[in-house]
């Protein structure tokens, strides 16, 4: 005789509304004790610097864009990247805060409101935001103690040429950070040095008189591949692609007078 066929499980009823709340009430809990227990971490390596003699600026633009892009590869489906952005970037900049003086000089130029909106973004809600009425006073006040400058790329006002006589002045990331927010609309300048941090894009400026097609083709020719950014006032800057030295040889063959790497930056998160 056949056996008899074993009776189905009752699917188990979905949780009632309180029941999810309180789920959600405790993981608020929890991501607050983990948020509490980074920025303790983040106040000890701020100590063992300082013991060590490392005064300088905490920035440190290549690891952070180094470990938002793991997180971005890492997320859940249904967790947004603007959401990974903005809260890391939130995080990121209470740290920052944690290790020294951090203040920003913004110059907006004719839209301010967009440049602020996308400076809250990438260094967050609670660092001071100065207004600069002239893009130099902004890149002056970048180089007082925990200064940066984030400076609109206007077409009246070729500001980032002034870098070329600034070494120590870098472009250090660009404005929107993630890419479907759309194209860059600004530059963050600091006394810091660029690194690498494994997919980036290289500031350079020129004076030359040339089209943008035929300068694009020269540099081609030279071996980089390269993107008109903005123009104004006889100079024009471009992003290179790939982390380029401000001494790379093959440099010297671009076309122009005047011109240089101004820093270097992680390229628009877009995993």
């Amino acid at each position: 005789m056949g056996q008899s066929p074993t009776p189905e499980a009752a699917p188990a009823a979905p949780p009632s509304l309180d029941e999810v709340r309180e789920r959600i009430d405790a993981i608020d809990e929890q991501v607050l004790r983990l948020v509490g227990e980074r920025a303790a971490l983040s106040a000890s390596v701020a100590k063992a610097k300082r013991a060590s003699g490392d005064t300088g600026f905490g920035l440190r633009p290549a690891r952070e864009a180094q470990l938002l892009r793991k997180l971005l590869l890492a997320k859940a489906p249904q967790v947004s990247f603007e959401l990974v952005v903005t809260l890391w970037r939130q995080i990121m900049a209470d740290s920052l805060a944690r290790q020294g003086p951090f203040h920003i000089s913004l110059w907006g130029g004719k839209n301010p409101y967009r440049t602020i909106e996308l400076t809250r973004i990438r260094f967050g809600a609670g660092v001071a935001v100065r207004p600069a009425p002239r893009p130099e006073d902004a890149l002056s006040a970048a180089k007082s103690a925990g200064g940066v400058a984030v400076l609109a790329l206007a077409s009246d006002a070729p500001w980032w040429g002034r870098l070329l006589l600034e070494p120590k002045l870098n472009v250090f990331a660009s404005l929107p950070c993630l890419r479907r927010w759309g194209p860059p609309t600004a530059l963050a300048v600091a006394q810091v040095e660029v690194e690498p941090s494994g997919r980036d894009e290289t500031f350079w400026v020129t004076d030359s008189a040339k089209s943008p097609p035929d300068i694009i083709e020269e540099l081609g020719r030279i071996g980089f591949a390269a993107d008109m950014l903005a123009s104004a006032g006889g100079l024009k800057l471009f992003t290179l692609a790939g982390f380029v030295q401000r001494h790379d040889e093959r440099l010297v063959q671009a076309p122009g007078e005047l011109k240089g790497v101004i820093g270097a930056a992680s390229m628009p998160f877009d995993v």
